[in-house]
C-alpha cells in the first residue's frame, strides 16, 4: 500500500516475469500501431529497447563531458560523508547503506553514543550484496518490520523481522524471516512469496498479511484484495479471512500495533486514491469502523484518534452532552478542509463528535505533516512553501481541557525542515532534518518537551562550489489569476539577458509537495557550471492543501499545465532564460506533466525531459497499476470522461506535422508501477514522424528508475548531458 501512488521520481538524490507482462494486453487498442511494445519482456520488444538504447543515448554515454558528469555524481552517491539516516530498534539504530563496495547495499547497526561520534562502529546486519552473489538475485532493499518481544521475554528484545526484499527493484516483493540476533534468514521462517503486499507481526507466532493468495486475492489496480491472520506452520493460503475489500478498490492493508497499553489489529481499505476506511478489529476479529468521512485520513495514537481533512465535515457534536445539557442539543459543527482534528478514541467510539481543531488552514499555509512523540504531536506546516514547527501536548488522562500548543524554535526561517519521532511509545526525542538548495543538509536529535537547543548530530559536506549561487521565491499570475509559487536558484550576477541555461522541474499531482532540498547531482553538474534552476509549486500538489490539490483534478487538469507554463514564461520574461535555452525536467506524474509541456507548449522550451513517464491516458487504467489513480485522472473508459482526458493525453495530442523540441524518455523493464509501454509507444510514434528522441530503458530499478548508485548515476549524467547539449551549456 505504501508504493501504490504514481509518486514524483527523486530527480537528484540518493517481480517476475509474469507480473510484469500480464498487463490486460486483450484489452490493447487494435487501431495503436505501437501497442506490441506493452509487452514489457517479449523478445521483439526487449529488441527494439536495446536498438535504441544503442542509439543517442549511447552516444551521449560516450562523450568526455559524460564521463565527467557520471565519475562525480557517482562519487557523491558512494560518499561515506553522506549522512546515515537511522531508525531506532530497540537499543540499536539501524541505517541501510550503499556505496562503491556496497552495490546492493549493507542493513547494519550501531549504538546511539557510537553514531554521535564522526566514525561510528557499524555491525553488518545483512549484506545484499553478497546476498545476491549467494542466491542468484539482483535484490534491491524494500525494509523491514520488527517484532517488539517475543514471547516470554520480560523485555523488549526485537529479536525477529520480515525483511522486505525486491527483485531489480519492482514494486513487487519477498518477505522473509530474519533473526536480529544470530544475523540469519530464519530456517523454515515466515516468507511471503513475490507479489505486491505487506505484512506485520501481532506476536511471535502471528503475523497481519495483505498479499496475492490465488485469483480473486488481488484488486482490479493490482494490490491485496484480502488480509489474513497467518500463524506460524500453517498454509497463508488458508490462513483465516481478516478483512475482504472489493475488486474496485485500489487495495487492502493489515497492520499490527504494538504500542504497550494500546495493542491492536488494523484494517485500512483504500477504495479509491482519496477515499477509504480505517477499522479497528475487536476482540472477536470482527472490523469496526472508524467512522469518519471517506475522504479523511484517520491515525491512531496510544488513545488518540487523529482525522485529517480532504473536504469539509460537519457532524453534530456530542451526544452524551445533549442528555446533561440545559440548553439543548450540541449544534453541528463543520471542520474545513485541510484540518487536523483530535478525540480520544474510546470517547468516539461511544458517539461523541466533541473533536478539537489541532490546525487549522489559512490561504497561505498547509499541514505538510504529523507525528507523535511519548508525550506530544509535532505539526509541520507549510507556510508560502516554507516550513515551520509547533508543538501540541495533550492534556491529562480524563480531562476535557485543550492540547497546549507553542512554537518549536528549532526549524530554520527558510528552507525544508523535517521532524520525525526517534521512538514514539517511550520517547519524546525526534530527528531534525533541514536543508535548502544550497546548504548541506544536517540532521539533530530534538527533545520536543522542553526549550533545549537541538544537538547536532551529522552535516552533509559541501558536494559543489555554491560561492556566487543566490535562491530566491518567486510568484507568477496563471491563466485563471491563481498566484503560483516558484523557487529560482542562480548565479547571483545573472545576465537578465535571456542567455542563461535554465532547467525547470515540475511534479504537480497527488497532493504533493515540493520543497527546497541539497543536491549534489544538481549543484555539480547544472548549478556549479552557471545553469540556472526552477521548481515549481504549482496545482495538483500539496503546497496549500487539498484544494491546491484538487483544484487540478480530472477535468481541471490543464490547470496544472497552465501553472507550470507561466513559469516558463515568467523566466522568460524576466529575462532568465529564452525558450531555446530553458529546459522542462519531471517524472511518473510529473513526465505526465512534462509530456503535457512537449504536446501542449513546444514553443515554450529548447529541450524536455520525461522520466518512468504516463503518456497513454487512453491505456493508462488497464496497465499494471494505473486502475488506482483513476481518482486523480479519471476514467478513459467513461466517454464523458475520455472526452476531458483526451486533452491531456500527449500520445493522442501528438501532431506529426508540428515541431517540437528535442526529448529525452527514460524508463525501467522492471518499473511494475508505470508501465514502460508509454515511454516505448510515445517515443516510437515520434521517432516514426520524424523528431528529435532519444531513448533509454534501464533493465532494473523499477519506478525509480535505477536499482544501484551507479544506475542512478548514469540515469542523471544522461539527463545533465542531454540538457547541456540542447541548451547550450558548456
Amino acid at each position: 500500500m505504501v508504493r501504490a501512488y504514481a509518486g514524483p521520481v527523486d530527480r537528484t538524490t540518493d517481480v517476475t516475469t509474469e507480473n510484469l507482462a500480464t498487463d490486460n494486453l486483450t484489452t490493447a487498442d487494435p487501431t495503436d500501431e505501437h501497442a506490441w511494445l506493452e509487452d514489457v519482456e517479449g523478445a521483439a520488444q526487449l529488441d527494439w529497447v536495446r536498438e535504441r538504447n544503442a542509439g543517442e543515448a549511447a552516444r551521449l554515454a560516450a562523450t568526455p563531458e559524460f564521463a565527467a558528469t557520471h565519475e562525480r555524481i557517482l562519487a557523491i552517491l558512494d560518499s561515506d560523508a553522506k549522512i546515515p539516516d537511522v531508525a531506532k530498534i530497540g537499543e540499536h539504530y539501524y541505517n541501510f547503506w550503499k556505496d562503491a563496495d556496497h552495490e546492493r547495499g549493507l542493513w547494519r547497526r550501531t549504538t546511539l553514543d557510537s553514531y554521535r561520534t564522526d566514525a561510528p562502529a557499524w555491525e553488518t546486519v545483512l549484506d545484499l550484496d553478497e546476498l545476491s552473489r549467494t542466491e542468484g538475485e539482483n535484490w534491491v532493499w524494500h525494509g523491514a518490520t520488527v517484532l517488539r518481544r517475543s514471547r516470554g521475554s520480560e523485555v523488549d528484545d526485537h529479536r525477529l523481522a520480515m525483511v522486505d526484499l525486491s527483485r531489480g527493484g519492482a514494486d513487487a516483493d519477498v518477505s522473509r524471516e530474519f533473526d536480529l540476533h544470530t544475523l540469519q534468514f530464519v530456517e523454515g521462517g515466515f516468507h511471503r512469496p513475490e507479489a505486491k503486499g505487506s505484512v506485520s507481526w501481532v506476536d511471535e507466532d502471528t503475523l497481519l498479511v495483505a498479499t496475492e493468495t490465488g485469483p480473486g486475492s488481488m484488486t482490479d489496480s493490482g494490490y491485496p484484495r484480502i488480509a489474513r491472520l497467518w500463524r506460524r506452520g500453517t498454509e497463508l493460503a488458508t490462513a483465516p479471512v481478516v478483512f475482504e475489500g472489493q475488486p474496485t478498490d485500489i487495495g487492502v492493508g493489515a497492520f499490527h500495533d504494538d504500542t504497550p497499553g494500546h495493542e491492536r489489529d488494523l484494517v485500512r481499505r483504500m477504495v479509491t486514491f482519496y477515499t477509504g476506511e480505517l477499522h479497528v478489529l475487536d476482540a472477536d476479529g470482527n472490523p469496526v469502523r472508524i467512522d469518519v468521512p471517506d475522504s479523511a485520513e484517520a491515525g491512531l495514537a496510544r488513545e488518540w484518534l487523529t482525522v485529517e481533512l480532504r473536504e469539509d465535515w460537519t457532524t453534530g457534536g456530542d451526544p452524551a452532552a445533549d442528555l446533561t445539557t440545559a440548553g439543548g442539543p450540541t449544534s453541528d459543527r463543520t471542520f474545513a478542509a485541510g484540518s487536523l482534528l483530535g478525540i480520544r478514541l474510546e470517547e468516539f467510539l461511544a458517539g461523541s463528535r466533541d473533536l478539537q481543531v489541532l490546525y487549522a488552514p489559512t490561504p497561505t499555509s498547509s499541514l505538510a505533516g504529523y507525528s507523535w512523540t511519548r508525550h506530544h504531536l509535532v505539526l509541520n506546516v507549510l507556510e508560502d512553501v516554507t516550513n515551520r514547527l509547533e508543538v501540541l501536548t495533550p492534556p491529562p488522562d480524563g480531562s476535557s481541557a485543550d492540547f497546549t500548543r507553542r512554537p518549536f524554535a528549532g526549524a530554520p526561517a527558510v528552507g525544508t525542515t523535517v521532524a520525525a519521532a526517534v521512538d514514539r511509545v517511550d520517547s519524546d526525542l525526534v530527528w531534525l532534518y533541514t536543508t535548502d538548495f544550497l546548504t548541506p543538509t544536517t540532521l539533530s536529535l530534538a527533545d520536543v518537551s522542553g526549550d533545549a537547543e537541538p544537538e547536532a548530530l551529522k552535516a552533509m559536506p559541501a558536494f559543489f562550489d555554491a560561492d556566487g549561487l543566490v535562491a530566491e521565491q518567486r510568484f507568477v499570475t496563471s491563466d485563471d489569476g491563481t498566484r503560483v509559487p516558484y523557487f529560482l536558484v542562480h548565479r547571483e550576477d545573472l545576465p537578465l539577458d535571456g542567455t542563461t541555461p535554465t532547467l525547470l522541474y515540475g511534479y504537480g499531482g497527488f497532493e504533493v509537495s515540493l520543497t527546497p532540498t541539497y543536491s549534489g547531482g544538481l549543484g555539480s553538474a547544472w548549478l556549479e557550471r552557471g545553469g540556472a534552476y526552477a521548481m515549481a509549486n504549482i496545482r495538483g500538489g500539496g503546497e496549500y492543501g487539498p484544494a491546491w490539490h484538487q483544484a487540478a483534478l480530472k477535468a481541471n487538469r490543464h490547470r496544472a499545465y497552465e501553472d507550470l507554463a507561466a513559469v516558463a514564461r515568467d523566466l522568460v520574461a524576466t529575462g532568465v532564460t529564452a525558450p531555446e535555452r530553458l529546459g522542462v525536467q519531471g517524472g511518473s506524474n510529473g513526465g505526465l506533466l512534462t509530456g503535457n509541456m512537449l504536446t501542449q507548449y513546444p514553443e515554450l522550451f529548447g529541450a524536455v525531459v520525461i522520466q518512468v513517464p504516463l503518456l497513454d491516458m487512453k491505456r493508462y487504467s488497464h496497465l499494471l497499476a494505473g486502475a488506482s489513480w483513476m481518482a486523480e485522472y479519471g476514467d478513459p473508459d467513461v466517454p464523458e470522461e475520455w472526452e476531458f482526458i483526451a486533452t491531456f493525453s500527449p500520445y493522442h495530442l501528438l501532431d506529426a506535422d508540428r515541431d517540437y523540441p528535442p526529448v529525452l524518455f527514460t524508463t525501467s523493464t522492471r518499473d511494475d508501477r508505470v508501465h514502460p509501454g508509454h515511454a516505448r509507444k510515445m517515443a516510437a510514434r515520434m521517432l516514426a514522424a520524424g523528431k528529435d528522441v532519444t531513448y533509454y530503458e534501464n533493465i532494473e530499478g523499477g519506478h525509480g528508475g535505477a536499482a544501484t548508485n551507479a544506475q542512478l548515476a548514469h540515469m542523471q549524467a544522461l539527463a545533465y548531458r542531454f540538457l547541456a547539449e540542447r541548451l547550450g551549456l558548456d
